[in-house]
């Protein structure tokens, strides 16, 4: 069975993750998506709360596809998940520069599991959980980078943790 493992925080969920998670879920028999922290991003939504979002925009996808947490190194957790390959979407060079670096090391530590990257569809390129926050934070509309569902949760956390006017911080 090949296992295919996609990482990152999904906070939020985007389209673009989506078309990746589509896209790979037909790559591999079981993909495991590993939602995580990453010390350098503050996150908006709690652990918790990104992986009932991802498990709920993916139920209704085809595949053996399953959703956990994961606070580890990467290479440690596809171990464990019995992966044979990671796999990473790319939107733009700068992503590229970055990932590559990342696939290298990670073969470094286990050159057993291969590091698949994905493009992003065209038209979900410049798309980044980032800037749907801080789009959301500002006022911005957001649908048109996530679901209907992801668009309310977003509303309803802006709306709890208040808009920012210009000059405050973002998330």
């Amino acid at each position: 069975m090949r296992t295919g493992v996609y990482p990152g925080t999904f906070d939020p969920i985007t389209l673009g993750h989506m078309d990746i998670i589509r896209r790979a879920a037909h790559l591999v028999d079981r993909l495991v998506i590993g939602v995580t922290t990453n010390p350098s991003k503050t996150p908006m939504f709690t652990v918790e709360e990104r992986l009932e979002m991802v498990r709920r925009e993916t139920a209704e996808l085809p595949g053996d596809i399953r959703i956990v947490s994961f606070d580890s190194l990467l290479m440690d957790f596809a171990e464990r998940e019995g992966a044979s390959m990671i796999v990473r979407g790319l939107r733009a060079v700068a992503d590229f520069e970055y990932e590559y670096q990342m696939a290298g090391m990670n073969q470094q530590l286990n050159a057993d599991i291969e590091t698949v990257f994905l493009m992003a569809d065209v038209s979900l390129q410049p798309i980044a959980s980032r800037l749907v926050k801080e789009i959301a934070i500002y006022g911005g509309d957001v649908s048109r980078f996530v679901t209907p569902a992801v668009a309310v949760e977003i509303r309803d956390r802006v709306d709890r943790i208040g808009r920012r006017g210009t000059g405050g911080q973002t998330v």
